[in-house]
Protein backbone atom coordinates (compact mmCIF):
# COMPACT_ATOMS: atom_id res chain seq x y z
CA UNK A 1 0.00 0.00 0.00
CA UNK A 2 1.48 3.33 -1.05
CA UNK A 3 0.16 5.86 1.45
CA UNK A 4 2.16 9.12 1.68
CA UNK A 5 0.51 10.07 4.98
CA UNK A 6 2.65 8.99 7.93
CA UNK A 7 -0.02 9.03 10.69
CA UNK A 8 -1.78 5.95 9.36
CA UNK A 9 -1.89 2.19 9.73
CA UNK A 10 -4.29 1.66 6.83
CA UNK A 11 -5.54 3.48 3.73
CA UNK A 12 -6.61 6.61 5.60
CA UNK A 13 -4.89 9.79 4.48
CA UNK A 14 -5.82 11.73 7.55
CA UNK A 15 -4.88 11.43 11.22
CA UNK A 16 -7.70 9.26 12.53
CA UNK A 17 -8.81 9.16 16.15
CA UNK A 18 -8.46 5.39 16.12
CA UNK A 19 -4.82 5.69 15.07
CA UNK A 20 -4.17 8.25 17.81
CA UNK A 21 -5.82 6.21 20.57
CA UNK A 22 -4.12 2.94 19.59
CA UNK A 23 -0.77 4.71 19.39
CA UNK A 24 -1.27 6.28 22.81
CA UNK A 25 -2.94 3.47 24.77
CA UNK A 26 -1.82 0.39 22.78
CA UNK A 27 -5.34 -1.05 22.71
CA UNK A 28 -8.87 -0.39 21.53
CA UNK A 29 -10.53 2.55 23.28
CA UNK A 30 -14.28 3.30 23.27
CA UNK A 31 -16.14 6.46 24.24
CA UNK A 32 -19.15 6.07 26.53
CA UNK A 33 -21.76 8.85 26.27
CA UNK A 34 -23.01 10.46 29.48
CA UNK A 35 -25.51 13.26 30.15
CA UNK A 36 -24.69 14.96 33.45
CA UNK A 37 -27.75 17.22 33.38
CA UNK A 38 -26.20 20.56 32.44
CA UNK A 39 -27.59 23.30 30.22
CA UNK A 40 -26.04 26.19 28.22
CA UNK A 41 -25.86 29.98 28.73
CA UNK A 42 -27.71 30.54 25.45
CA UNK A 43 -30.58 28.41 26.76
CA UNK A 44 -31.17 29.56 30.33
CA UNK A 45 -31.25 33.31 29.64
CA UNK A 46 -27.70 34.27 30.62
CA UNK A 47 -26.88 34.87 26.95
CA UNK A 48 -30.11 33.92 25.27
CA UNK A 49 -32.85 31.34 24.98
CA UNK A 50 -33.46 28.28 22.85
CA UNK A 51 -29.82 27.25 22.40
CA UNK A 52 -28.06 27.00 19.05
CA UNK A 53 -30.71 26.74 16.35
CA UNK A 54 -29.42 23.35 15.12
CA UNK A 55 -29.35 21.73 18.58
CA UNK A 56 -32.00 19.29 19.81
CA UNK A 57 -33.79 19.42 23.13
CA UNK A 58 -31.28 16.84 24.34
CA UNK A 59 -28.30 19.07 23.64
CA UNK A 60 -26.79 16.75 21.02
CA UNK A 61 -26.97 13.82 23.43
CA UNK A 62 -29.71 12.09 21.45
CA UNK A 63 -27.92 8.74 21.17
CA UNK A 64 -27.61 8.26 24.94
CA UNK A 65 -29.71 5.22 25.89
CA UNK A 66 -29.62 5.91 29.64
CA UNK A 67 -30.36 9.65 29.89
CA UNK A 68 -31.87 10.68 33.22
CA UNK A 69 -30.05 8.12 35.34
CA UNK A 70 -27.01 8.74 37.54
CA UNK A 71 -23.66 9.38 35.88
CA UNK A 72 -22.34 5.98 36.99
CA UNK A 73 -25.51 4.14 35.91
CA UNK A 74 -25.38 5.75 32.47
CA UNK A 75 -21.74 4.77 32.15
CA UNK A 76 -22.39 1.13 33.08
CA UNK A 77 -25.41 0.81 30.76
CA UNK A 78 -23.77 2.42 27.76
CA UNK A 79 -20.51 0.55 28.42
CA UNK A 80 -22.33 -2.75 27.94
CA UNK A 81 -23.24 -1.70 24.41
CA UNK A 82 -19.58 -0.98 23.67
CA UNK A 83 -18.49 -4.33 25.10
CA UNK A 84 -20.71 -6.17 22.62
CA UNK A 85 -18.62 -4.65 19.83
CA UNK A 86 -15.25 -4.76 21.56
CA UNK A 87 -14.98 -7.34 24.38
CA UNK A 88 -11.55 -6.07 25.41
CA UNK A 89 -11.20 -2.30 25.55
CA UNK A 90 -10.46 0.75 27.66
CA UNK A 91 -13.08 3.48 28.06
CA UNK A 92 -13.46 7.24 27.87
CA UNK A 93 -16.52 8.59 29.70
CA UNK A 94 -17.76 11.30 27.35
CA UNK A 95 -19.85 14.11 28.81
CA UNK A 96 -21.51 15.08 25.57
CA UNK A 97 -24.86 16.81 26.08
CA UNK A 98 -24.98 20.61 26.49
CA UNK A 99 -22.07 22.47 28.19
CA UNK A 100 -20.45 20.32 30.84
CA UNK A 101 -18.48 23.05 32.58
CA UNK A 102 -21.50 25.34 32.91
CA UNK A 103 -22.65 24.89 36.47
CA UNK A 104 -21.53 24.76 40.09
CA UNK A 105 -17.94 23.64 40.52
CA UNK A 106 -19.00 21.04 43.11
CA UNK A 107 -21.29 19.38 40.55
CA UNK A 108 -18.52 19.24 37.96
CA UNK A 109 -16.17 17.82 40.58
CA UNK A 110 -18.69 15.13 41.59
CA UNK A 111 -19.30 13.97 38.01
CA UNK A 112 -15.58 13.61 37.34
CA UNK A 113 -14.52 12.01 40.62
CA UNK A 114 -16.68 8.97 39.86
CA UNK A 115 -14.11 7.88 37.26
CA UNK A 116 -10.78 8.93 38.76
CA UNK A 117 -9.93 5.55 40.32
CA UNK A 118 -11.27 3.31 37.52
CA UNK A 119 -8.39 1.47 35.86
CA UNK A 120 -10.54 0.76 32.79
CA UNK A 121 -11.00 4.52 32.26
CA UNK A 122 -7.98 5.88 30.40
CA UNK A 123 -9.29 9.44 29.93
CA UNK A 124 -12.34 11.65 30.54
CA UNK A 125 -13.79 13.73 27.69
CA UNK A 126 -15.78 16.89 28.38
CA UNK A 127 -17.77 18.80 25.74
CA UNK A 128 -18.28 22.48 26.52
CA UNK A 129 -18.31 26.05 25.21
CA UNK A 130 -15.52 28.66 25.22
CA UNK A 131 -17.51 30.93 27.54
CA UNK A 132 -17.94 28.25 30.22
CA UNK A 133 -14.35 27.98 31.43
CA UNK A 134 -13.76 30.42 34.24
CA UNK A 135 -10.63 30.30 36.42
CA UNK A 136 -12.25 28.25 39.21
CA UNK A 137 -13.34 25.56 36.76
CA UNK A 138 -9.94 25.53 35.04
CA UNK A 139 -8.29 25.09 38.45
CA UNK A 140 -10.49 22.06 39.16
CA UNK A 141 -9.80 20.51 35.75
CA UNK A 142 -6.05 21.03 36.19
CA UNK A 143 -6.12 19.13 39.50
CA UNK A 144 -8.05 16.19 38.07
CA UNK A 145 -5.99 16.16 34.89
CA UNK A 146 -2.94 15.36 37.01
CA UNK A 147 -4.68 12.19 38.20
CA UNK A 148 -6.76 11.16 35.19
CA UNK A 149 -6.23 12.70 31.73
CA UNK A 150 -8.96 15.10 30.61
CA UNK A 151 -9.69 16.08 27.03
CA UNK A 152 -11.82 19.13 26.27
CA UNK A 153 -14.13 19.27 23.26
CA UNK A 154 -14.52 22.97 22.57
CA UNK A 155 -17.47 23.96 20.41
CA UNK A 156 -16.85 26.58 17.73
CA UNK A 157 -19.00 25.61 14.70
CA UNK A 158 -17.86 28.65 12.69
CA UNK A 159 -15.20 31.33 13.07
CA UNK A 160 -17.57 33.83 11.44
CA UNK A 161 -19.14 36.07 14.09
CA UNK A 162 -22.08 36.94 11.83
CA UNK A 163 -22.89 33.25 11.52
CA UNK A 164 -22.52 32.80 15.28
CA UNK A 165 -25.06 35.57 15.85
CA UNK A 166 -27.53 34.11 13.36
CA UNK A 167 -27.38 30.62 14.85
CA UNK A 168 -27.76 32.00 18.40
CA UNK A 169 -24.34 30.72 19.39
CA UNK A 170 -23.84 33.35 22.07
CA UNK A 171 -20.06 33.80 21.91
CA UNK A 172 -17.50 35.29 19.52
CA UNK A 173 -14.48 33.84 17.76
CA UNK A 174 -12.27 35.94 20.03
CA UNK A 175 -13.83 34.29 23.09
CA UNK A 176 -13.04 30.93 21.52
CA UNK A 177 -9.39 31.92 20.98
CA UNK A 178 -9.14 33.21 24.55
CA UNK A 179 -10.47 29.92 25.95
CA UNK A 180 -8.15 27.91 23.72
CA UNK A 181 -5.15 29.90 24.92
CA UNK A 182 -6.20 29.39 28.54
CA UNK A 183 -6.48 25.61 28.06
CA UNK A 184 -3.18 25.49 26.19
CA UNK A 185 -1.35 27.04 29.14
CA UNK A 186 -2.27 23.93 31.15
CA UNK A 187 -1.53 21.43 28.36
CA UNK A 188 -5.04 20.04 27.98
CA UNK A 189 -5.81 17.91 24.95
CA UNK A 190 -8.35 20.07 23.07
CA UNK A 191 -10.66 18.98 20.26
CA UNK A 192 -12.35 21.75 18.24
CA UNK A 193 -15.85 21.12 16.91
CA UNK A 194 -16.82 22.74 13.59
CA UNK A 195 -20.01 22.43 11.55
CA UNK A 196 -20.34 22.42 7.77
CA UNK A 197 -23.52 23.34 5.91
CA UNK A 198 -24.93 26.09 8.10
CA UNK A 199 -27.59 27.90 6.05
CA UNK A 200 -25.83 31.25 6.24
CA UNK A 201 -22.46 30.07 4.94
CA UNK A 202 -20.95 29.28 1.56
CA UNK A 203 -17.96 27.05 0.80
CA UNK A 204 -15.43 29.87 1.18
CA UNK A 205 -16.77 30.70 4.65
CA UNK A 206 -16.49 27.07 5.76
CA UNK A 207 -12.95 26.84 4.46
CA UNK A 208 -12.12 30.11 6.20
CA UNK A 209 -13.02 28.57 9.56
CA UNK A 210 -10.27 25.99 9.05
CA UNK A 211 -7.83 28.67 7.88
CA UNK A 212 -8.67 30.73 10.97
CA UNK A 213 -7.95 27.90 13.41
CA UNK A 214 -5.18 25.89 11.80
CA UNK A 215 -2.37 27.83 13.47
CA UNK A 216 -4.04 27.92 16.89
CA UNK A 217 -2.96 25.63 19.77
CA UNK A 218 -5.35 22.65 19.59
CA UNK A 219 -4.87 18.90 19.19
CA UNK A 220 -7.90 17.46 17.42
CA UNK A 221 -10.93 18.37 15.37
CA UNK A 222 -14.45 17.12 14.76
CA UNK A 223 -15.97 18.11 11.42
CA UNK A 224 -19.72 17.57 11.19
CA UNK A 225 -22.29 18.03 8.47
CA UNK A 226 -25.31 20.03 9.59
CA UNK A 227 -28.19 17.74 10.58
CA UNK A 228 -31.61 19.34 10.38
CA UNK A 229 -33.53 17.53 13.09
CA UNK A 230 -37.16 17.68 14.10
CA UNK A 231 -36.81 18.83 17.69
CA UNK A 232 -34.80 21.97 16.93
CA UNK A 233 -35.42 25.59 15.99
CA UNK A 234 -33.66 24.97 12.69
CA UNK A 235 -36.01 22.09 12.04
CA UNK A 236 -38.99 24.42 12.36
CA UNK A 237 -37.38 26.89 9.97
CA UNK A 238 -36.63 24.14 7.46
CA UNK A 239 -40.15 22.69 7.59
CA UNK A 240 -41.70 26.10 6.97
CA UNK A 241 -39.20 27.25 4.36
CA UNK A 242 -36.72 24.57 3.19
CA UNK A 243 -33.28 25.95 2.42
CA UNK A 244 -30.56 24.32 0.28
CA UNK A 245 -28.15 21.93 1.98
CA UNK A 246 -24.81 20.61 0.84
CA UNK A 247 -25.06 17.62 -1.46
CA UNK A 248 -23.11 14.50 -0.62
CA UNK A 249 -20.60 15.25 -3.40
CA UNK A 250 -20.18 18.86 -2.25
CA UNK A 251 -19.56 17.70 1.29
CA UNK A 252 -16.91 15.17 0.25
CA UNK A 253 -15.05 17.79 -1.79
CA UNK A 254 -15.31 20.35 1.02
CA UNK A 255 -14.04 17.98 3.71
CA UNK A 256 -11.06 16.98 1.58
CA UNK A 257 -10.14 20.64 1.06
CA UNK A 258 -10.48 21.24 4.80
CA UNK A 259 -8.24 18.27 5.58
CA UNK A 260 -5.66 19.55 3.13
CA UNK A 261 -5.51 22.82 5.06
CA UNK A 262 -5.07 21.22 8.49
CA UNK A 263 -1.67 20.43 10.00
CA UNK A 264 -0.99 16.69 9.67
CA UNK A 265 -0.47 16.33 13.44
CA UNK A 266 -4.07 17.33 14.21
CA UNK A 267 -6.16 14.29 15.16
CA UNK A 268 -9.39 13.97 13.19
CA UNK A 269 -11.95 12.58 15.62
CA UNK A 270 -14.89 12.75 13.21
CA UNK A 271 -15.72 13.66 9.62
CA UNK A 272 -19.47 13.25 9.99
CA UNK A 273 -22.04 12.64 12.70
CA UNK A 274 -24.53 9.94 13.71
CA UNK A 275 -28.07 11.31 13.46
CA UNK A 276 -31.06 9.35 14.75
CA UNK A 277 -32.91 8.32 11.58
CA UNK A 278 -36.45 8.97 12.81
CA UNK A 279 -35.49 12.43 14.06
CA UNK A 280 -33.66 13.57 10.92
CA UNK A 281 -35.35 15.91 8.46
CA UNK A 282 -32.43 16.41 6.08
CA UNK A 283 -30.11 15.59 4.42
CA UNK A 284 -30.85 11.88 4.15
CA UNK A 285 -27.42 11.01 2.80
CA UNK A 286 -25.79 11.54 6.23
CA UNK A 287 -27.44 8.33 7.46
CA UNK A 288 -24.98 6.15 5.56
CA UNK A 289 -21.84 7.10 7.44
CA UNK A 290 -19.63 4.17 6.44
CA UNK A 291 -19.98 4.63 2.69
CA UNK A 292 -19.47 8.38 3.06
CA UNK A 293 -16.16 7.84 4.86
CA UNK A 294 -15.16 5.21 2.30
CA UNK A 295 -15.86 7.65 -0.52
CA UNK A 296 -13.77 10.34 1.17
CA UNK A 297 -10.91 7.83 1.33
CA UNK A 298 -11.34 6.88 -2.33
CA UNK A 299 -11.48 10.47 -3.50
CA UNK A 300 -8.32 11.37 -1.55
CA UNK A 301 -6.52 8.46 -3.16
CA UNK A 302 -7.74 9.46 -6.62
CA UNK A 303 -6.51 13.00 -6.06
CA UNK A 304 -3.32 11.71 -4.42
CA UNK A 305 -3.82 14.14 -1.56
CA UNK A 306 -3.69 13.94 2.24
CA UNK A 307 -4.20 15.92 5.43
CA UNK A 308 -1.81 18.87 5.48
CA UNK A 309 -1.15 18.77 1.73
CA UNK A 310 -1.90 22.51 1.51
CA UNK A 311 -0.95 23.48 5.04
CA UNK A 312 1.37 26.46 5.17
Amino acid sequence: MNNPFKYSLDNKRYHTYNYYLKSRFNTKVAKVIIDAGFTCPNRDGKKGYGGCIFCSGKGSGDSNIATGESVLRQYEKNKKVMLRKWPSTLFIPYFQAFSNTYGPVHKIKEMLEVFIDMDEVCEIAIATRPDCLDDEIIELLVKINKIKPISIELGLQSSNDETALKINRGHTFQEFKDALEKLNKHNFFVCVHVLNGLPYEDKDTMLQTIKDINHLPFNAIKIHMLHVIKNSNLGLIYQNNPFPLLSREEYIDLVIEQLELLPPEIVVERLTGDPISNELLAPEWVLNKRTLLNDIDKKMQQLNTWQGHNFK
